[in-house]
């Protein structure tokens, strides 16, 4: 039975990732949307598909247009802010009690 509790993503908007596995392997952009029902994000530059629009009201000639799809959340990692390269998250207290994110090598907080 599915639950209401929400789960928690490593993965948030504005956030820099690596893909780390799939036809984008390697890349890395910005997230710009999470879906946390579907836990897919769309990131800048990856996953780019073609789509065929039709001639509507709207616009008038319709075209071929490229655009980010949804990427599942499990193939990509945060980049270290440090070094740049792929890195688990940790959750720690900061100075003033407050929960923040900071990657696992370098220790760094995320912002």
């Amino acid at each position: 039975m599915a639950s209401n509790k929400q789960t928690k993503l490593h993965v948030r908007t504005g956030d820099n990732v690596i893909v780390i596995s799939g036809d984008d392997k390697r890349k890395s952009g910005k997230v710009l949307s999470v879906d946390k029902e579907n836990q897919k994000a769309i990131v800048e530059g990856i996953n780019i598909v073609t789509k065929h629009n039709k001639p509507t009201a709207n616009v008038p000639n319709g075209g071929i247009v490229k655009k980010e799809a949804p990427i599942h959340i499990s193939k990509l990692m945060i980049a270290d802010p440090k070094t740049g390269k792929a890195t688990r998250i940790g959750r720690k207290e900061d100075k003033n009690g407050k929960m923040v994110r900071y990657a696992k090598q370098s220790g760094e907080v995320i912002k």
